[in-house]
């Protein structure tokens, strides 16, 4: 089913001085079957090229407002660019500059939820693992908001890791847009920022380093007996996390065994694109 939705407000949450545009889109849909929850996706269908009528992409839903009119989501979007092998040319990514663009008051067609892999536990003492780079962080936001603010109380460990190319991107963690910080107060919650060595040069963030100086809190986390990891990112962070857990556990063959446990229990949950 295609739905409807007007852009209520977007706002940059990445600081103007940062070569990263990262945009907080706000929608209202009044369609009363469109049934959003944090975590899940939406496919936004923007206008397609060579004859196509759509190009689909697919944003996590970063917070949402059910009521009995209708629907209020948010998502975030990074303005990306690519380069075409054939030509060397950089050409501006399709779905992310038509939404980056747009105005509040205009309207986009999209279809979904489409899954819905960070589903908070009803046990307020499991401990949650959240490994996201870039815009992955999205979702993360609003479990964390679900489990202080609406759920509350809760008692079990909330550890956050996060990556960026650099201290300037760090999506609801600068200056600009901080209001992750609204949640270090809370005694269970900790963030971890991991910032790219070499941002000049597109080196990715070294996130499994953040994750091996934690490495007794995180495997700790990992073998609990209600824990869940929700892991939300770009591909090339998988062999990172790979790689950083492999250390972790020691070898390669008992994480891959630790994963493949987590996995069947429905304890390791991950938006991959």
């Amino acid at each position: 089913m295609i739905f409807t939705a007007k852009l209520l407000s977007s706002e940059r949450i990445t600081p103007e001085s940062s070569r990263e545009e990262v945009r907080r889109l706000v929608f209202r849909t009044d369609n009363l079957y469109f049934d959003s929850k944090v975590g899940s996706c939406v496919r936004v269908l923007a206008p397609g090229e060579y004859g196509n009528p759509y190009h689909a992409r697919l944003y996590s839903i970063a917070d949402s407002d059910q009521s009995d009119d209708g629907a209020q989501f948010e998502i975030c979007v990074r303005r990306c660019f690519y380069i075409d092998d054939a030509s060397g040319e950089e050409y501006a990514g399709v779905a992310s500059n038509y939404l980056c663009d747009l105005k509040p008051g205009s309207a986009i067609k999209f279809s979904g939820p489409v899954g819905y892999p960070f589903v908070v536990p009803e046990n307020p003492n499991a401990d949650l693992l959240m490994i996201g780079m870039g815009t992955g962080i999205a979702p993360f936001r609003g479990v964390i908001r679900t489990i202080y603010e609406k759920q509350g109380g809760w008692k079990g460990k909330v550890r956050l890791f996060h990556g960026a190319r650099s201290g300037l991107e760090q999506l609801y963690l600068n200056d600009v847009n901080n209001d992750i910080g609204n949640y270090f107060d809370q005694p269970t919650f900790k963030a971890f920022q991991a910032i790219s060595p070499h941002p000049a040069f597109n080196v990715p963030a070294a996130l499994d380093q953040a994750l091996e100086r934690n490495a007794a809190e995180v495997w700790e986390i990992v073998n609990g007996p209600d824990s869940r990891v929700y892991v939300a990112g770009s591909t090339q962070m998988s062999d990172m996390i790979a790689k950083a857990m492999s250390n972790i556990a020691g070898t390669a063959s008992v994480w891959t065994d630790k994963r493949n446990q987590l996995v069947a229990a429905g304890r390791w949950l991950e938006v991959i694109y």
